[in-house]
């Protein structure tokens, strides 16, 4: 059964902690928070602020700690979590195109945009209320002469989404 509604508690300063995760993930750029409903990610946030892994003791928050840390070291392991995005018909028709971008490749906002017959700063905005990266890869989408925007407004969002790229070959 698929969640009514995202619960969902964006944590983009320094105050953030585990109990605001369902798990926290260490990772080379930070860590990745991790929220989960009835088995089901529900948000992922990149943070900056380094942290050791923590995991809630459920089968399904221990199966997504493992994938995501078999990402980290190795790009070319697909994610595999199921996961609710929300959002409107536009903004699902986009970010499922942003899914089927694979690891190592990437396309530019106005590539995107063709492919949705939309335009690309409606893209750009699509991307920016993604809740879930890295399930929906939107650092995998880039401006046409350099890396685009990240994590709207976050100003350590560019250096992580430097860091998945060169990750997955592409920096």
């Amino acid at each position: 059964m698929r969640p009514q509604g995202l619960r969902y508690h964006s944590l983009m300063n320094s105050q953030s902690s585990s109990r605001d995760y369902d798990a926290l993930i260490a990772a080379p750029f930070g860590a990745i928070g991790l929220r989960v409903q009835d088995d089901f990610v529900v948000a992922i946030e990149l943070l900056s602020e380094t942290s050791s892994t923590y995991a809630a003791p459920t089968p399904f928050v221990q199966h997504a700690v493992y994938q995501l840390q078999r990402y980290l070291q190795d790009a070319r392991l697909a994610i595999d979590l199921p996961y609710v995005t929300g959002g409107t018909l536009f903004q699902q028709r986009v970010w499922k195109a942003i899914a089927d971008i694979p690891a190592g490749a990437a396309l530019s906002y106005s590539q995107l945009a063709q492919r949705v017959s939309s335009g690309p700063r409606a893209v750009a905005n699509v991307c920016g209320a993604n809740r879930v990266p890295l399930l929906v890869p939107c650092h995998r989408v880039v401006a046409k002469s350099g890396l685009g925007g990240f994590m709207q407004g976050n100003p350590h969002g560019l250096a992580i989404k430097q860091w998945l790229l060169a990750h997955e070959g592409l920096a």
